[in-house]
């Protein structure tokens, strides 16, 4: 099922794995070019999230590409890795944490 950028968002909160997520206190942040608004946080505490539209001012990890992208590695067509060095995304910030997306949500990577 192919999901809207704004339905994978809404439910983002929901994929944290709380397991994964014990003890962190982070947020990421998406940064979707194409979109306007485009940004969307998830702020990670006590082993839950909640989606703050908008974003924050000082997020620990921000990916910037666009909403198809993002979709495509949401719905695991396509590789995050992948993308990141294709250019197709970037990534600012704690990469450590970047890279633990996978294990912290339910998610394709």
């Amino acid at each position: 099922m192919t999901l809207t950028i704004g339905e994978l968002f809404d439910e983002l909160p929901g994929r944290l794995r709380a397991e994964a997520a014990t003890g962190l206190e982070r947020t990421l942040q998406w940064q979707l070019t194409d979109l306007d608004p485009g940004v969307w946080a998830v702020e990670i505490k006590d082993g839950s999230g909640r989606l703050i539209p908008g974003g924050v001012s000082e997020p620990d990890t921000t990916f910037t590409t666009t909403s198809e992208i993002w979709l495509a590695i949401a719905e695991g067509r396509q590789d995050a890795m992948k993308a990141f060095m294709a250019g197709k995304m970037k990534v600012e910030g704690d990469m450590t944490l970047a890279l633990r997306v996978p294990e912290l949500f339910d998610i394709e990577s």
